[in-house]
């Protein structure tokens, strides 16, 4: 596509462009052509996302609300690691920036006024993270040499599981827990808690360590690792 300077508009991108003293924002893209229609404005901004990113994969949706319309980039699939915040942030904004170039802004904060030809927003979809998942390969890997079916037959009251690895934050995370009940659907475990028992697809087991799969569209490879402490035979 050939970019196609527009009479008047700012060479800085939309995150470089400040307010004046008086709190005045204008701002219009190199690439803003006055009549787009929804669907024009959304193939053409696909198009240029296509080209400036070849590496990741956009779905592009929009919306009509009454105050204006939207136009959305989601993030299927880049090389880049979005798992930390920064990082995030600072890829929505280079994505929001190629996409503010086919538009105009014109806004003041002290007088609440705001005017732009539509709003955009980058997000991350989930099929991002399933993608980064099968990239990275699974965390903590047990062989399943042990079924559901046999851990539940072994597994005693008197026996502790140590909680080794789990999702950031896990308040149980470290943690030692002796089990004092076995029951057909889940664990009790000291201080008043219990441990669900999975679907035998999410469960895996070498006979010490217990990978408990429950991962989200947001976190395939979230899971819990345990350590399988078994009582010692009087």
């Amino acid at each position: 596509m050939t970019d196609v300077s527009t009479p008047g508009a700012s060479a800085r991108l939309y995150s470089q462009t400040p307010f004046d003293e008086r709190g005045n924002f204008h701002y219009e893209g190199d690439l803003y052509q006055a009549g787009d229609n929804l669907a024009t404005l959304a193939a053409r901004i696909e198009t240029h996302l296509k080209a400036k990113y070849p590496d990741t994969r956009f779905a592009i949706r929009t919306e009509k609300f009454a105050r204006g319309r939207k136009i959305i980039a989601e993030i299927l699939d880049t090389p880049a690691d979005l798992t930390a915040r920064d990082a995030q942030n600072d890829f929505f904004v280079a994505v929001r920036d190629q996409m503010e170039r086919f538009g105009f802004t014109r806004s003041n904060v002290y007088q609440d006024l705001h005017n732009c030809s539509f709003y955009c927003e980058a997000r991350i979809g989930p099929a991002y993270w399933a993608a980064l998942s099968a990239r990275r390969g699974p965390k903590n890997p047990v062989d399943p040499k042990v079924s559901l079916a046999a851990f539940k037959k072994q597994v005693r009251a008197g026996d502790s599981l140590k909680l080794v690895d789990a999702p950031a934050g896990h308040r149980a995370l470290g943690t030692t827990r002796a089990i004092t009940q076995v029951r057909s659907g889940d664990l009790i475990l000291e201080g008043r808690s219990y441990l669900s028992f999975p679907r035998a697809s999410a469960f895996a087991c070498d006979g010490r360590l217990v990978r408990i799969s429950n991962g989200s569209e947001y976190d395939p490879d979230s899971h819990l690792l345990y350590e399988w402490l078994r009582q010692k035979a009087a």
